[in-house]
């Protein structure tokens, strides 16, 4: 008997796998090219160093502001730099601060979130203060001023913008988890005496899943942009680290003379900015078990 229930727990979990990737990539042309380009940006960011064909930091004076050629794909910037070793390693920077600050703050906002959602103490209340109020103040400010606290460099632009985004996450998860629990299972879950523990991780944490998954790739996005905007500033990375956003802010100068130096990393930001949004409503659609009937 034990088997038999064993091996149809299994059957109904690869046809739920299935039926996932079905709706997944059944989304048409664009989610697949989407997935393509995170694949891709996130596999030179890892072999950068093999893809790249130039150092970004070696100087060239003789050869600055040229045009894109056989010999520099995508040109070069002012001093003589390789546009498309820095746009590689500029993209490794920006794919290693979103990924980290945005798991940062996925880690830390869920679990004050489950506690301020499924507590009713001062505790809870204590969080969602904190939480209004540093949503009352614009995400880019609030990141400003924590990167000019914290200093300049990759590891404190990473935690600035993680800290930015916790509230985030703090506020919806709190809204699902007053919402979830007053389902009739967690009610169950309660009167067979399961821990608190098991109810928030085994029950809530799990139908909250679908809409975290959206946020966070949403906010991966959003990690990207800010890091970009407060390296154009001049108060994230500086250079001579490569990034997209340092890349624009150097070529405002040159705008007329090499459009090129802004454009492409310009492209670059938005073009991954919109994968990892149309990639999280992909995933939204595939692991929300509410949806799949319908899609």
């Amino acid at each position: 008997m034990d088997k038999d229930f064993a091996k149809m727990q299994r059957d109904t979990r690869a046809r739920n796998r299935k039926q996932a990737l079905r709706i997944f990539f059944g989304r048409g042309v664009i989610m697949k090219v989407c997935t393509g380009v995170l694949i891709l940006f996130l596999f030179t960011s890892v072999f950068a160093e093999w893809i790249a064909p130039y150092d970004p930091a070696v100087q060239n004076l003789v050869e600055k502001l040229q045009a894109p050629s056989a010999a520099h794909l995508l040109g070069t910037d002012f001093l003589g730099r390789d546009v498309f070793s820095r746009i590689i390693f500029g993209g490794r920077v920006s794919m290693y601060v979103s990924l980290l600050s945005g798991s940062f703050a996925a880690v830390i906002g869920i679990g004050l979130g489950l506690v301020a959602g499924y507590m009713d103490s001062m505790v809870s209340r204590g969080i969602m203060g904190a939480t209004d109020i540093i949503l009352s103040i614009p995400g880019i400010v609030f990141t400003l001023i924590i990167a000019a606290i914290m200093g300049t460099g990759v590891a404190s632009l990473t935690l600035a913008i993680g800290i930015g985004m916790v509230p985030t996450y703090i506020r919806m998860v709190n809204g699902l988890v007053l919402s979830l629990k007053e389902n009739d299972y967690i009610t169950a879950s309660r009167l067979v005496g399961q821990s608190e523990r098991k109810i928030l991780l085994g029950h809530l944490l799990p139908n909250a899943f679908p809409s975290l998954i959206v946020l966070y790739t949403i906010n991966l996005g959003n990690a990207i942009m800010t890091e970009s905007s407060l390296s154009y500033l001049g108060v994230g990375i500086r250079p001579p680290t490569a990034t997209w956003g340092n890349m624009v802010s150097d070529a405002y100068a040159y705008l007329m003379q090499a459009p090129w130096l802004a454009i492409i990393p310009g492209i670059c930001i938005i073009v991954l900015i919109i994968s990892f949004n149309v990639v999280g409503d992909g995933l939204r659609d595939a692991l929300d078990p509410r949806l799949r009937g319908k899609l």
